[in-house]
């Protein structure tokens, strides 16, 4: 696990709260939340609920990150854009290849396996632990205006200006050698 911060050379936002009846803050992804290439894994997206946003916000943005991926930028595993401020949960499997469990209006962008779905963990082999950071971002507008196509990292780039508050829910994942 390296001490990589994602947040470090992002603007302070306010904090708030997000929860989960599938995963557990400090401890280790349930079997659901790894990938299919694991076994057991499933890539079902966890089931999230968020209370106490900054007033003034407008939408949320949710993003699933591993800093840890040997690949000198991280892992993105998941992005959600444009969900309605009025929406505070997302059900478990939300994320699959459809956004079934999405609101009206949010969508879902690729990530770093350019699938527009969540992936889950799958830490190489004998790589250590790794840690997720699953986020709900509250933003001061309504649409964040990026394409369906765009890419995480440019999600966060556009959302940079607009964060309000960040809820911030961390797990960790290992595969044995």
């Amino acid at each position: 696990m390296s001490a990589n911060d994602p947040f470090a050379r992002l603007p302070e936002a306010a904090s708030f709260t997000v929860t989960s009846t599938t995963a557990t803050d400090g401890a280790t992804w349930p079997p659901e939340q790894f990938s299919s290439g694991v076994p057991g894994g499933k890539d079902i997206s966890p089931q999230l609920s968020w209370s106490g946003a900054p007033d003034g916000t407008q939408s949320y943005a949710v993003t699933v990150y591993d800093p840890d991926a040997p690949t000198g930028s991280g892992f993105w595993h998941w992005a959600v854009a444009d969900i309605p401020a009025t929406v505070t949960e997302l059900p478990e499997g939300a994320g699959d290849d459809i956004g079934s469990g999405l609101p009206d209006g949010a969508f879902q962008l690729p990530n770093d396996a350019r699938a527009a779905r969540f992936i889950g963990a799958a830490p190489p082999a004998g790589h250590g632990p790794h840690r997720y950071f699953t986020v709900v971002h509250a933003l001061d507008v309504a649409s964040i205006g990026v394409p369906a196509d765009a890419t995480p990292a440019v999600l966060g780039f556009t959302m940079a200006g607009h964060v309000l508050g960040r809820a911030v829910l961390t797990t960790t994942a290992e595969t044995p050698a």
